[in-house]
Parts: structure tokens; sequence; C-alpha cells
């Protein structure tokens, strides 16, 4: 059984909407609506989806730059710690739900906060999407890959340009590049100054939040390259949030599908893209553009508008654009299923299609 270096619990992140002359709370818009996910400790997970279904918001809320609305992430614990506070907290007993209350302040990322959170921050790192957007205009690129060391408290002053130096040649570039501004880089030489800024504490995860879609294709394989040689190197995990289901397919050892909020579909890569069940991602799946004008697919067209997050649909949240949807897809929500091999689907009809 692989190690979890996050298992993910009924997470949930909501965002509240203020309406009236008093601007009181008249709803919620659901980006993330309880959801489980376990994340193995030297995997790539992708995470993939339409634009809008709440990809980054996800990553996000698991590095703590937005604060859950409720759930729990366990952040390097055993199945079997996991589970049992899970055990104490859907006790009965006052004292049982104390003791989990007590023990998720060690081991809980929604839980920490203060000095405890900034011990964790080192662990769990993000390259953004946009370096441009990313990098401090107004700061030496040394400044750039220093700053989280000196927070951190891993190099001292005198260290500094030793340490910026090797981490800018971890990712092909030459310290020369330090006493530069990010605007006299490319777009790519750019990410991998960004990636360098998140190698600098030694992290054990990092979230790629769809790293190479500002970059051209033939720079976009090159970073991909270097992520796959990084990750090797220093063992790391990674969570790529794309819409790039080529890419994904590359670099991935697992995907995770999500639609308006919900996960609805984890498997290995190779299995999902040769065995997938779930019609959402059966229509993702069919929308990827073959290089060969002989090959004939199928498309499978998605009806109707994605509904809103706000008031999403009763039962399956797919239910209003799935052609295979019966009386029970609108009316009970489906929770993910074993189908075998470590592939779930949230899907009451998958052994059907």
């Amino acid at each position: 059984m692989s190690e979890n270096l996050l298992d993910l619990r009924k997470l949930k992140k909501y965002y509240p909407i203020k309406g009236g002359v008093f601007r009181s709370h008249v709803g919620d818009v659901r980006a993330v609506d309880d959801v489980d996910l376990k994340i193995h400790k030297g995997e790539c997970l992708g995470l993939v989806g339409e634009s809008g279904c709440g990809k980054t918001t996800l990553g996000k809320t698991i590095l703590r730059l937005h604060n859950a609305t409720s759930g729990r992430i366990y952040f390097k614990q055993t199945e079997d710690e996991v589970e049992r506070i899970e055990g104490l907290l859907e006790s009965e007993s006052p004292a049982d739900r104390k003791e989990a209350s007590r023990l998720l302040k060690d081991v809980d990322l929604t839980a920490m906060n203060g000095a405890d959170l900034r011990k964790q921050r080192g662990k769990i790192q993000i390259v953004f999407q946009d370096p441009s957007n990313s990098l401090n205009p107004r700061m030496l690129i040394k400044n750039i890959i220093a700053e989280p060391l000196l927070i951190q408290k891993l190099a001292t002053a005198k260290e500094v340009d030793f340490r910026v130096d090797e981490l800018l040649k971890t990712v092909g570039l030459s310290g020369n590049h330090m006493r530069r501004y990010p605007h006299e880089f490319s777009g790519g030489q750019r990410q991998r100054i960004a990636i360098a800024r998140a190698l600098a504490t030694k992290p054990e995860f990092i979230l790629m939040d769809e790293p190479t879609s500002a970059l051209d294709v033939s720079v976009q394989a090159q970073i991909l390259n270097l992520l796959k040689q990084l990750q090797k190197d220093f063992s790391l995990t990674y969570l790529f949030v794309t819409h790039h289901l080529l890419v994904v397919k590359y670099i991935t050892d697992r995907i995770a599908v999500m639609y308006l909020g919900r996960i609805v579909e984890v498997a290995k890569t190779a299995d999902l893209f040769a065995h997938s069940l779930h019609p959402y991602t059966k229509a993702l799946l069919s929308a990827i553009p073959i290089p060969d004008p002989t090959t004939k697919t199928e498309k499978i067209i998605l009806t109707g508008d994605v509904p809103n997050p706000s008031n999403p649909p009763a039962g399956c949240r797919f239910h209003p654009r799935c052609s295979y949807a019966k009386d029970i897809c609108k009316q009970v929500e489906p929770q993910l299923m074993d189908a075998g091999e470590g592939h779930t689907v949230a899907c009451h009809r998958w052994k059907e299609i």
C-alpha cells in the first residue's frame, strides 16, 4: 500500500454571497465541496477539469493560501492514525471528540496556526501559472530565491549566494543570472526561476498550478522534463493542476477528475485513458485532438451549461448534461465507489455505460 503524504477528508471551501441593504449572507459559492482525496508520497497526481470547477481553489486550500470552510487535511500521517482520529470525531463521546481536536492540532493543516503553520510552510510550496505575475519585478533574482531561505532560517546572509547559485544551476540556469531582474528573462527562464524558489526550502510537496500553460509548446516540453527530473532527484510529490490532458498524460502517475467542486473519478493515468468510467471523463478525453486525418473518433458533445456553483443541482451534479442520467441520478448524489485496482468513480451507472 502506498504511503499517503496528504489525506483530504470532507474538505470544503465556500465563498459567501452577500446581498440586500445590510449585506447579509444570502448564499455560498461552493468552489470545493466535500472532497476526499489521497496524494501518495513520491507521486505526481494530476487534477483536471473544466475552467471554474475548483481545481486551483482546492490546491490553494491545501496550501492554506485559502482557509478551508470545513474538513481536514492530514499531512504525513499513516492510514491507521487518520482512521483512528476520524473514528474519534464520529464518536458520541465528548471526551473522544475532545481528544480528536487535540490530536488534529498537530497533524491537520486546517487546524494549524501561528508557529505550527509556519513550520510546515517550508514543506509545502507552489509554482504559479504565470511567472510574469508571480515574480516581483522590483527584486533581483538573488533576492527572490533567497527570501524563503531567510524567512525559514535555512541559510545565513553569508550562505545565501552559494545556495542561490546552487538552486539556479539545479534548474538549468547560471549563477551569473542572480543579479538580474525578472523582465530580463524569457517566459521559460522565469518559470525555471519560480521552480528554483519553490525548491529553496527543500519541500516535500509542490502544487504545480498550470505551470506550462503560459509557455510555448517547445518550452513546455523542456519544463515538463525538468519537473520529472527534479521529482526523481529530490523525491518530490506533485499535485499537477491543468486542463491540458496530453500534458497530464505525460507527467502524472494518477489523475483525479473534478467537476463543479467534487471529485468524480480517480485512477492511474494509463488506466484512465484506456478505461475511463465517468461520462464526464469520457467527454473530456474525446475532445483530445488526434494528429492523424485517417483516424476518426466520436466526439462526445455535452449539452447545456455548467451549473451555477452557488446552486448546484440535486443528485449527481453532472446529470443535467449527461445522456445516461436516470431518476436516481437526479435524486441521489453518488459517492466515490471502488471499481478495482485503485480506480474510483462517482457515478450510479458506471457499470452499464
